[in-house]
């Protein structure tokens, strides 16, 4: 009997994403140009942009949907002939910190309805060690009637892919796969072999791999959370952050992480799984949960040390304007999801200041729907504060003069991630 690799080589079987975002799409569109693939996704609108070849998070180009054996559908009907599935749906927090598993479930229950004996699983989505093997792997065996190793395989294969990032792709990256058995071991890194080839690690366990990529984003969160803890006591001792950086990095093994803003889908949200399930197990994580804190507070921070130096230029908070530059969590994307500058809109307007609101790159529909606030198209009038929040590439090629058409007489520059160092002479400059 052939192999499920064997199966998909020669096109005798489908492999299906499902969940066509960030993550889904590339991974689908990859395999798509070695063998036969359907793209599912819930959301129909979503589905006919990609029919369109427009890629609804703004990553990728009509080119790379050409030569691609693929269908995009939102049927669970066209899953039939899938032997092989890619599981790339959010995980999302709810508002309490604690991890949002519906998309999670939803998908594996729709996977279920389909399932047949030979089958692989493979789960992508970002979870606490444990989650595929305890929360979905029984919906799996629920809906499909079928039992888990005999019957069909899981495995799991965390995502790395990083938007904006045009240099580490799925092909460059290392990926790491597991399975719940050898043979599924196996086979699931051969298929992956197809499109990755930067090589592949193969993890000992499905708990393992779950657990080496939710520590990745957990060790990047608690390094900014220490730069953001010490821009926090450099700023009170009147020196600047950035310069110390500067100085520090000069050391061979100095980590060159910087202050800022901690949203997005990954970094901010993923510790909140492994603490979830650290507390679930009777074990309090400290030091995880106090870099987690910290950096949800910078926005606040951020907020008040801007109306602090609004008040030192004699204005009156009640009667000022700021301008907000960028709302993305990130630079140089379009995803606005848990973006940060959000709560440093929100605490400028608990102080009665008139908030405008620019980006080149986020929607306006969008921003509004996530979080209640608008954008506007472009700065109007004079502003007693400007805040430079993402660092969007064209907003890099700004001087200063371009600033100071926007400003009142005496206007605050709060520069977040600290681009503007030395750039800025006749503006109040402040930066992390």
């Amino acid at each position: 009997m052939p192999s499920i690799y064997e199966e998909l080589i020669k096109k005798n079987a489908s492999l299906a994403v499902i969940g066509l975002g960030y993550v889904g799409l590339p991974i689908a569109l990859a395999f798509a140009k070695k063998i036969k693939v359907i793209g599912f996704d819930i959301n129909a609108e979503r589905i006919k942009m990609m029919q369109a070849h427009q890629d609804p998070s703004q990553e990728l180009t009509s080119e790379d949907f050409e030569n691609c054996d693929i269908t995009f559908t939102h049927q669970i009907a066209d899953l039939a002939s899938v032997r092989f599935f890619i599981v790339a749906v959010p995980t999302p927090i709810d508002e309490h910190t604690q991890p949002n598993l519906k998309p999670l479930l939803s998908a594996s229950s729709i996977v279920g309805k389909v399932l047949k004996k030979g089958d692989y699983v493979v789960f992508e989505s970002t979870v606490y060690p444990g989650c595929t093997e305890e929360d979905c792997i029984p919906i799996l065996e629920q809906e499909s009637g079928l039992n888990f190793v005999n019957d069909f395989k899981v495995g799991y294969s965390p995502e790395r892919i990083n938007p904006g990032d045009k240099e580490h792709t799925l092909a460059n990256i290392v990926k790491v796969v597991s399975g719940c058995d050898a043979e599924s071991l196996e086979q699931i890194a051969k298929v992956y072999e197809l499109v990755v080839k930067a090589g592949l690690h193969r993890a000992s366990s499905i708990k393992v791999a779950e657990a080496a990529k939710i520590i990745e984003n957990t060790q990047r969160d608690l390094n900014i959370a220490l730069m953001n803890e010490l821009s926090i006591i450099f700023d009170k001792m009147q020196i600047n952050t950035y310069e110390v950086l500067e100085a520090a990095g000069t050391k061979w093994n100095f980590l060159k992480f910087v202050p800022g803003l901690v949203g997005g889908h990954c970094i901010g949200v993923d510790p909140y799984y492994l603490t979830y399930k650290a507390k679930e197990l009777g074990y309090t994580p400290s030091v995880i949960l106090s870099g987690r804190a910290i950096n949800d507070s910078m926005g606040a921070y951020i907020a008040k040390k801007t109306v602090q130096k609004i008040i030192k230029q004699g204005a009156n908070p009640s009667e000022a304007r700021a301008l907000v530059m960028g709302v993305t969590f990130k630079e140089n994307v379009s995803d606005i999801r848990n973006s940060k500058v959000a709560d440093v809109i929100r605490e400028l307007q608990s102080y009665s200041i008139q908030v405008d609101v620019i980006d080149p790159l986020a929607k306006a529909d969008e921003f509004q729907h996530e979080y209640q606030l608008s954008l506007s198209h472009e700065p109007t009038g004079k502003y007693d504060a400007i805040i430079l929040a993402v660092n969007h590439k064209n907003y890099l090629l700004l001087q200063e003069n371009d600033f100071l058409q926007w400003a009142k007489e005496r206007c605050v520059f709060v520069d977040v991630k600290g681009v503007f160092r030395k750039k800025i002479q006749k503006l109040d400059y402040w930066s992390l």
